[in-house]
Order: structure tokens, then sequence, then C-alpha cells
């Protein structure tokens, strides 16, 4: 699929701001190669408790040559991920028409004619003519910018002894809890890999809770390693592009999708907890080739290969295949699209 008719359009990614909403749109904008504003809402109450079923607020002055976010000219194309951006979107399509081609990443949960195209995960149950849907959620992390990452090795990352495992920490949330005894599993699973004279590349998030963080902190001590919590520039990116595993925990469907856009193999340890949707997920990789459930002993590090999955280029691809230029009449499309990382299928 040809994207270079893309490159320089201009583009608005609507976002609440949090950086996994941000990381979809930018990964999908980029690699259409778009020219591309960020417009990250805060909508007043109660429009934000509203979203996505309400209007924007009168008082964002959508449209209106004074608005200080979404004002004309319209853009080309329009992406937007995350509840309180769907009224915005939704209220763009309606003043702007066929001029925009709009994205609406994840269930708007606001019906099929919310935009153009609407991508969501295959492990969630939205299908329709204008749905299509990958394993894993888009991001900027391509093989081809792995690549360039990979062309020069960091002197941190350079000093540390193979096999080098990066650690992915994620924390609690909704479905997922981490008790004492879950903690334990890990670092005990961590001690093994420190047998193994493994060299650490530890990276924790914003929900990471401080009791993790210590443990696994102690548990690597005195190995050589990496550890980043959250102070300074964050080498995520890095230890992605330079690990020979990785082990991720199970909460973030973004951070074992970012794991598997590596071909590396990737460990998911998964908390107390869970959902018949992460759990889709999870079986999803798993039969993709690209995870295996961490084990509570590690006697030695198995290789294993795997497709790695890009779907911001698969998901750029079919925006590419469906946009047509605004001078058109749109064309109906009949049945349901599943896309796969490695190729698009009906």
């Amino acid at each position: 699929m040809n994207l270079r008719k893309f490159a320089g359009r201009r583009a608005w990614l609507i976002t609440d701001g949090k950086a996994g909403m941000d990381a979809q749109v930018i990964g999908v904008a980029e690699a259409l190669r778009l020219k591309y504003e960020m417009k990250r809402v805060a909508p007043p109450w109660p429009f934000k408790w509203l979203a996505p079923f309400g209007p924007v607020a009168p008082s964002e002055k959508f449209a209106r040559p004074d608005s200080p976010l979404f004002k004309p000219n319209w853009p080309e194309i329009a992406l937007a991920t995350g509840r309180q951006s769907i009224p915005y979107l939704r209220a763009l399509r309606k003043k702007a028409g066929a001029s925009t081609f709009t994205v609406i990443l994840q269930d708007p949960r606001t019906g099929l004619d919310s935009a153009d195209l609407i991508w969501v995960p295959a492990h969630d149950r939205l299908r329709g003519a204008n749905v299509i849907t990958t394993l894993t959620a888009p991001h900027k992390f391509t093989p081809s910018y792995l690549a360039r990452l990979r062309q020069t090795t960091p002197v941190d990352i350079a000093v540390l002894p193979h096999p080098r495992v990066a650690v992915i920490l994620g924390g609690p949330n909704r479905v997922y809890d981490y008790t004492a005894a879950d903690i334990e599993r890990l670092t005990t699973s961590l001690a093994s890999l420190v047998r193994l004279k493994a060299g650490f590349m530890i990276s924790a998030s914003r929900r990471t809770p401080e009791r993790l963080i210590n443990a696994v902190s102690a548990v690597t001590e005195g190995q050589p390693r990496m550890l980043y919590t959250g102070v300074g520039k964050n080498p995520y990116e890095l230890f992605l592009a330079h690990a020979d595993w990785l082990v991720v925990t199970a909460d973030s469907v973004n951070m074992c999708g970012e794991a598997c856009a590596t071909g590396r193999p990737v460990f998911v340890f998964e908390p107390t907890g869970g959902s018949k949707k992460f759990s889709r997920f999870l079986q999803g990789l798993k039969d993709h080739g690209a995870v295996r459930e961490l084990p509570a002993k590690i006697e030695r590090l198995d290789s294993w290969t795997y497709q790695p999955l890009d779907s911001a280029s698969v998901i750029a691809a079919e925006i590419a295949r469906r946009w047509q230029p605004p001078t058109r009449k749109p064309q109906s499309r009949k049945g349901v699209t599943h896309i796969v990382e490695n190729g698009i299928g009906g």
C-alpha cells in the first residue's frame, strides 16, 4: 500500500492527554507521515461526565474563529481516542463533512456512525462495516523505528552482560491487583534470572507502586542493571530495542503490545485478577507465538521467534485503502474487515 500520498497532510489528533492514548494516535499518524497537531481535551463538568454521548461544551466555542482548540481550517484527517475525545470528533464530523476523514481508536460506545473508520483490538466485541481489528494497539515502535534505535547501543546498555532482560513494570488497575504473594512470585522468578547472570533493564510506569519497585530493586541489586523509576529521561524505548528477552506485567495492553513489536521473546507476568477481555488478549499473543507465561523459576532462557506485531502500519494501510479525496463521493463497503498484523484479511 502506497502511503506517500499522505506525507505532510494535515491531521488533528484528539485525546484526553493520557500517555497511552497519545501513543496510539501518534503511532498511526507517524506511520502515515502526517503533519499533525495534538488536541488534548479536558471538558468542563458536566460535559466530562456526559462524554462520550453528550455534546461539546458551549464554552469551548467549537468551530468558531475564537475557539482555542477547534476552529477552521479543518484537517484532512482526524484521529481520536478515549471517551472524552468522542464528542469533539463527532462535532468535527458534523461541521467538516466529507472534507475530513475521521478515525476512532477504541470502541466509542456511540455507534458505528461516529467516524468513517473505527479500530478496536481483536479481543473487543465491536464489529461492523467500518470496523477493523488487530491483535495489539498501535504505537510508534515500528520495525524501522526499532532498527534505527539498534544502530547505536548507548554506553549504559553496552556494558550490561548478555542476556539482557528488560523488565517492564505496570501496576494495579481496575482489573489486576498486586498482592504481597504476587510480588513474591515475580521477584522469585527474577532471582532465577540473577542466577543466570542476566543484565537487567528495569522500567517502572506511573502506576507502579513503590513496594513493587523496591522489591524488584532489592532482588536485582548487585547485578549489572539500569533501573528507571521516573527520574530523568525515560530509556523505555531503548530497553525495548536492545533487550534479548522481555518480562512484562499483564496489566497493560499497551506495554504488552509494544514488547511484542520487538520480535524478541516476551514473558508475561499476570498478577491476581484478570478479566475475560484480558484473557482473550493474552491468548491471542500466545497463539501468535509472541508470549509465554513467566515461569516461577527459570532454569535456562529458551528462545523463540515470531512475526513482530506492527498494528500502526496495518491501520495506516487500511486508512489509505479507504480514504478518498474530498471531491469524491465515499464508497460504501459491506462486511467486516479483520486485520492481522502481517497482512490484511477480509
